[in-house]
C-alpha cells in the first residue's frame, strides 16, 4: 500500500512518529512524507529541521504560503495551499493518505483531495473545540474521511454521530501515549544544555494560541495572563513555546517578546519538539496554558493544569485539569490550588501506548478503491 503521511506543523509531526515508525518497519506499507505549511517558515521555527532530524526526510516538501496572520491572510493561505496539493494529487499517486488533526493547512490538503477520491485516514477526529475555528475544520475533515482513529471512546461516539455510521470508526487511542510510554525522556541537565532552561528548580511549561473563534477580548485577556505571569515568575521559572502560525499567532509572538524580556527567568522556544516537549512536561512544575497537549499527555503524567479560557471547551476534563476564565485573581488561585497537593491520578482515558500498532492493522483491512488521477 502506497501511503502518504501529511504534515504541516510541529503540532501534529511530533504526535505521528510512533506511526511513522510502524509504517516503515512493515514491508506492507510504501511510506512518503509530505511536509509542508509552517514546517518551512523560519518566522515559527522552521521545524521542517526537527522533521529530517527524526529519520523521516520528507518525499515532498512544499513551501510555506502563509504571508500576514490576520484572517485576509489566513483564507489566502487556505487557498493557496489547495492550489500546492492540486498538483501534488494529479503528480504523485498514493493509495491512502494520514491527515491528523484540524488545523486549516490540513483541511485544505484534505479537500484537495477530496475530487480525486482518494481515501483520508483521520486521526483525532471526533474531538471538540469550541474557541477555535480548528473545530469546524476537524469535522469537516471527519466528513471527508473514510477511515477513523480517536483518541478516546467519546470521541469514536461522536464520529459516529457525525457520520451517521460505526463503519471504519475506532477508538485506538492516541498517539501520544504511545510516545510517552516508549520514548527514553531526556534529564534535567540534557533539557539545560538543548534548551536553555534549568528544569531543576520548579518550571511551569507554557503554550498559549490564539482563540480563533467566538468573541473575546484579546487586549483584556493578554492584560489579565500577562499580569498573572508576572506574579508566577516571582516563585517559578517559565518556560515558554511560542504560537504557531494561527490567526494572529505573529502578534501573539511579539507580545511574549516584550513580556519575557522582563522576566530574567523566563525562556521561550519557537518548538521543542516531541520529545523536548514531553521530557520539559515530566519534570515542570505545572503546566499552564491552551493546549491540547495540556488534556491529552499531562493526562498520561498526570501533571497539573491549567487550562486558560475557552480554546479548548468541549474536551474531556480529567480531574487533573483546572479550567480557568481568563482573570488574574483566578489564574492565580489556581496555582494556589495546585501547590495544596499532587495532580489527581488518572488512569487510560487516551489508551495504552499501543494506539499505532492498531492503526497499523486497521489500515492493512481497509478496503482500497482503484486509485484515481486527473
Amino acid at each position: 500500500m502506497r501511503i502518504t503521511v501529511l504534515t504541516s506543523s510541529r503540532a501534529d509531526f511530533g504526535i505521528q512518529l510512533p506511526l511513522l515508525h510502524a509504517l516503515r518497519a512493515d514491508q506492507f506499507f510504501q511510506l512518503h512524507v509530505i511536509a509542508f505549511g509552517s514546517h518551512g517558515d523560519r518566522r515559527f521555527g522552521h521545524t521542517l529541521d526537527e522533521v529530517v532530524a527524526s529519520g523521516f526526510a520528507p518525499t515532498l516538501v512544499l513551501p510555506p504560503v502563509l504571508v500576514s496572520d490576520d484572517a485576509a491572510g489566513i483564507t489566502l493561505a487556505m487557498a493557496k495551499t489547495m492550489e500546492q496539493f492540486s498538483a501534488v494529487w494529479r503528480d504523485h499517486g498514493t493509495d491512502l493518505i494520514v491527515a491528523l488533526g484540524d488545523r486549516y493547512e490540513m483541511f485544505a490538503a484534505v479537500a484537495a483531495a477530496l475530487p480525486f477520491g482518494i481515501p483520508v485516514a483521520h486521526l483525532h477526529g471526533g474531538e471538540t473545540t469550541l474557541g477555535a475555528m480548528d473545530n469546524a475544520l476537524r469535522h469537516s475533515i471527519t466528513h471527508m474521511s473514510a477511515l477513523h482513529f480517536t483518541g478516546a471512546e467519546a470521541y469514536r461516539q461522536r464520529v459516529h454521530h457525525l457520520t451517521g455510521s460505526d463503519d471504519n470508526v475506532y477508538n485506538t487511542g492516541a498517539l501520544s501515549i504511545d510516545n510517552l510510554c516508549s520514548m527514553q525522556l531526556l534529564p534535567v541537565d540534557a533539557i539545560k544544555d538543548r534548551f536553555g532552561c534549568d528544569l531543576s528548580h520548579p518550571t511551569v511549561l507554557i503554550t498559549y494560541h490564539p482563540e480563533t473563534a467566538g468573541s473575546t477580548d484579546e487586549e483584556a485577556d493578554w492584560s489579565n495572563f500577562s499580569s498573572a505571569l508576572s506574579t508566577i515568575a516571582e516563585r517559578y521559572r517559565l518556560l515558554v513555546t511560542l504560537p504557531n502560525a494561527d490567526t494572529h499567532g505573529l502578534r501573539l509572538r511579539e507580545r511574549w517578546k516584550v513580556l519575557l524580556s522582563g522576566i530574567p527567568s523566563a525562556t521561550s522556544v519557537d518548538s521543542l519538539g516531541a520529545l523536548g516537549y514531553l521530557s520539559c512536561m515530566r519534570y515542570c512544575a505545572f503546566v499552564l496554558g491552551n493546549s491540547s497537549s495540556g488534556y491529552v499527555e499531562a493526562s498520561f503524567c498526570p501533571k497539573h493544569v491549567i487550562d486558560l479560557g475557552e480554546r479548548q471547551t468541549g474536551r474531556i476534563v480529567t480531574p487533573n485539569i483546572q479550567r480557568c476564565r481568563m482573570d488574574t485573581d483566578a489564574i492565580l488561585a489556581a496555582v494556589k490550588v495546585i501547590e495544596a497537593g499532587p495532580p489527581a491520578n488518572v488512569q487510560g482515558t487516551y489508551g495504552d501506548g499501543q494506539a499505532a500498532q492498531r492503526m497499523v492493522g486497521l489500515l492493512k483491512q481497509f478496503p482500497l478503491p482503484s486509485l484515481r488521477k486527473g
